[in-house]
């Protein structure tokens, strides 16, 4: 599990003498973690007006108020029906790495999956798929370099259908220096799937980085505003991770990658992040 650096600072910020500078540090804490300015002032108002008499209590109220914040989805494909998992991200994230790990989870719960390569944008990043799907013992369809990325999705849905595939996990491009390009790319792509998915099977999932917070509380807007994002991976969660910003970005984690292996992904825990967050593990 990873223990969240703000969890010790809330620890050692706690004095049973709550005085004005005690509910100043507690919000600067909190800013400076990526919770927002909102959230902090809630949670020093809720604070200052419970007045805690223990560093458990303070804790604990913390983590009370974090509990609608944060949410955890399970993304569970329905077998002998095709679904589709657009995978999106910025370049650098791990979000290719991320749809191998995905891959090699679902193949292990029994899932026939398929990967489509739909970063057109960048020869690399087809060839880099490739070899995650060549590792993993996964089938991948590919076009070149520079195809139109909607009609390589549409290629793996009829191919998936032919072949009675379980799950499609499609790469995208995550270049972020034209903004209005990648956004007009994804929704084009999110067209051809929802006219030949199902609603219910058709998942946004959106990689971040941990660590990088309020950056990944950005890039969260840009391609919620673009497709409407289902859910989160996030990377790198066994480092230094910037808790805050989940508080911020309010879309649910399905799964956190904790290293550099297949089988380094697992199922978000809600139960457990919260009560790393508030410090209250040992």
């Amino acid at each position: 599990m990873a223990f969240f650096g703000i969890g010790k600072k809330l620890k050692a910020l706690f004095s049973k003498s709550l005085d004005q500078s005690f509910f100043d540090n507690l919000e600067d804490l909190l800013i400076e973690g990526d919770f927002g300015a909102k959230n902090a002032m809630m949670i020093s108002d809720e604070v200052n007006e419970r007045k805690p008499k223990t560093e458990e209590e303070f804790l604990a109220i913390v983590r009370e108020l974090l509990e609608d914040k944060i949410d955890g989805i399970k993304l569970e494909p329905v077998k002998g029906e095709l679904t589709v998992y657009l995978v999106l991200g910025v370049n650098g994230v791990g979000k290719t790495t991320s749809i191998a790990k995905l891959a090699t989870h679902y193949k292990n719960e029994g899932y026939k999956v398929v990967m489509a390569a739909a970063d057109t944008f960048r020869a690399a990043a087809i060839d880099q798929l490739e070899l995650h799907a060549e590792r993993t013992g996964t089938r991948i369809v590919r076009q070149e370099n520079g195809s139109d990325p909607g009609a390589v999705i549409y290629d793996a849905i009829s191919s998936a259908q032919a072949r009675g595939d379980d799950l499609i996990l499609c790469d995208t491009a995550g270049r972020m220096h034209n903004k209005e390009n990648l956004v007009r790319e994804l929704q084009k792509i999110d067209k051809v799937i929802r006219n030949r998915v199902k609603p219910e099977n058709y998942k946004k999932i959106l990689v971040i980085d941990a660590t990088t917070g309020q950056n990944s509380i950005s890039q969260a807007q840009i391609f919620n505003e673009a497709v409407g994002l289902d859910a989160l991976i996030l990377t790198k969660y066994d480092s230094a991770a910037k808790a805050g910003a989940l508080v911020q970005i309010g879309i649910p984690v399905a799964f956190v990658g904790t290293g550099e292996h297949y089988e380094d992904i697992h199922q978000f825990d809600k139960e457990e992040f919260l009560t790393s967050l508030a410090g209250l593990t040992d």
